[in-house]
């Protein structure tokens, strides 16, 4: 008794390697978007680095120096959990499409794992019940696992995002709490 005809197997085959080539085009989509951020902070680095030059050299006394100093801490704790941000936006953004895909192969996947198992049972030589009943139960206590370890998967994501928007927060707050209020340089 055979399970998969040949066409089945061209068939499934087929279907990863266009889910492989999606998978692969996505995670480009994500390198492109690094790339592009990257290139976006390296120009206003260089534009900034140019401005604070002008401005450190155009000070008059240790007191417009420390000014200076001051007013560029905030801004510069504010750019960098801005590219934290944005880094962990990309990175979530294309976990999210590869977590997708993964998940509609795995539920394609189970579906005809299913009916393979519906095929064989109702294929079953008559007196294998107590059998046919195990592997029913098999089946359906590794689906229950798969879905436990799918949403604590999810549970676990969302907890770490929570985290990381927080302690950016967090950061944000305690550099403008360390900033003069009135000595931000212009």
């Amino acid at each position: 008794m055979s399970f998969l005809t040949a066409e089945q197997m061209i068939a499934a085959n087929k279907a990863n390697v266009e889910t492989l080539f999606g998978l692969t085009n996505k995670a480009f989509e994500g390198v492109e978007k690094l790339v592009e951020l990257n290139m976006q902070v390296a120009k206003a680095a260089l534009s900034e680095a140019a401005d604070t030059t002008k401005a450190a050299l155009s000070v008059k006394d240790a007191q417009e120096l420390f000014a200076l100093q001051a007013g560029l801490l905030q801004p510069a704790a504010e750019k960098a959990a801005a590219y934290s941000r944005h880094l962990y936006d990309i990175a979530a953004s294309t976990n999210a499409e590869v977590s997708k895909v993964a998940e509609e192969t795995a539920v394609d996947a189970q579906k005809k794992f299913m009916s393979v198992v519906d095929t064989a049972v109702k294929n079953a030589p008559a007196g294998t019940e107590n059998a046919v009943a195990l592997v029913k139960s098999a089946v359906a206590a590794a689906n229950n696992a798969y879905e436990s370890v799918h949403k604590a998967a999810k549970q676990a994501a969302e907890v770490a995002e929570a985290n990381f928007q927080a302690v950016t927060s967090t950061a944000v707050k305690a550099t403008q709490a360390a900033t003069p209020k009135g000595k931000r340089a212009a």
